[in-house]
């Protein structure tokens, strides 16, 4: 199966430094391919490119949003069959619409079975958001409109608050992309990768739930006698990709129902009430993504709030931001136990809250979003 990437982005906005840094450290050991047009930027350096074994196909038409019905489909095709790549990286023009150059690759992976759009990316310079809404209006947009990640450049640049208002600009343009706030330099390559290919932290939390469930359950197996499983699982979990591969992260809403019975225990060791919760329970989750800072003791105060019960029945929350001096915190949280401790960088801050009854509005006002 060959993966087809877009990597789009004005001109300027670090396009060939983000492809040279996932070529060296995200994709070490693939048979990748990049398709460029002559306006990219990547020619200039086709040196580099050649001595990383990657083949150039150029567009021979010019500009990729003129030539995407004819030459851009057959050279997709040309591409696939004599190199049979793992990926296929795609930097279309910087003025290309990005939404075109997705039906383009959509109408060619129609055609050819072992061909997946894979994902949609768009590099933004983080100092110029504003302005570049305002000078370049419907090219611009269509670019972070269609994103399924939005990964910006040159945030070191800014302060916190003035990311934090680039960030609310394209959240309004796009309420579901993931978007990656820290500095590239802070970064693997590989982080860089998952921000773009991602399970959301709710997916995460849900399927060690359902693990720790089913131990409990194997553990527990003479208290359950004809046990049926009854679960609706209604996800919009961020990064989920729909059918058009879009991604839905911003702003979770994942509704579980419960699938424990409760059932009575005579075992004085047996913990099996702990996590089990009646049949009917519907659980939620509430997540965002941020470029908010916290200190660890931002974070204690935080989690000891969600025990208060006023935020709804908070069953797990777990999170990785943004800490003082440059540092990350990581916490996972259950009933009564915080764990919070020193972790490594991720693309943005990300939490996710999963209980019943939760109280959204009162969650981001906690948490200061």
């Amino acid at each position: 199966m060959t993966k087809i990437d877009i990597v789009s982005g004005f001109l300027g906005a670090g396009k060939t430094t983000l492809i040279k840094k996932l070529l060296a450290e995200a994709y070490p050991g693939e048979k990748l391919v990049l398709i460029e047009n002559e306006f990219g930027e990547i020619s200039i350096d086709g040196g580099f490119l050649k001595e990383s074994g990657v083949q150039i196909s150029e567009m021979s038409s010019g500009c990729i949003c003129c030539s995407l019905v004819g030459d851009f489909n057959k050279a997709l095709k040309e591409v696939t069959a004599q190199f049979h790549p793992d990926r296929i990286l795609i930097e279309p023009s910087g003025v290309g619409k990005l939404s075109d150059v997705i039906v383009a690759v959509e109408n060619t992976v129609a055609d050819v079975q072992d061909m997946k759009l894979n994902s949609f990316v768009t590099v933004a310079d983080a100092t110029k958001v504003k302005v570049y809404m305002k000078n370049f209006g419907e090219f611009y947009n269509n670019q972070i409109e269609s994103a399924g990640t939005i990964i910006l450049s040159r945030t070191q640049k800014l302060t916190e608050e003035k990311l934090e208002a680039a960030v609310a600009m394209l959240r309004e343009k796009n309420p579901g992309a993931a978007i990656l706030t820290t500095p590239w330099d802070q970064l693997d390559g590989k982080v860089i990768l998952s921000a773009i290919e991602k399970v959301s932290l709710a997916d995460e939390l849900l399927a060690k739930m359902r693990a720790e469930h089913e131990a409990e359950e194997a553990e527990h197996t003479h208290h359950h006698h004809d046990h049926e499983e009854h679960e609706h699982h209604h996800d919009h979990g961020e990064h989920e990709h729909d059918e058009h591969g879009h991604h839905h992260d911003h702003e979770e809403h994942e509704h579980h129902h419960d699938h424990d019975h409760d059932h009575e225990c005579d075992d004085p060791n047996c913990s099996c009430h702990h996590h089990h919760h009646h049949a009917d329970e519907v659980f939620t989750s509430w997540g965002r993504e941020t470029p908010k800072t916290f200190s660890q003791a931002d974070i204690q105060r935080i989690l000891t709030a969600l025990d208060s019960g006023e935020y709804g029945k908070i069953l797990r929350a777990k999170g990785i931001v943004g800490g003082e001096n440059g540092a990350w915190i990581e916490f996972d949280y259950v009933p009564e136990e915080h764990d919070i401790r020193t972790g490594h960088p991720d693309y943005t801050g990300r939490l996710c809250v999963i209980g019943a009854e939760l109280k959204e509005d009162k969650l981001a006002e906690l948490f200061g979003l």
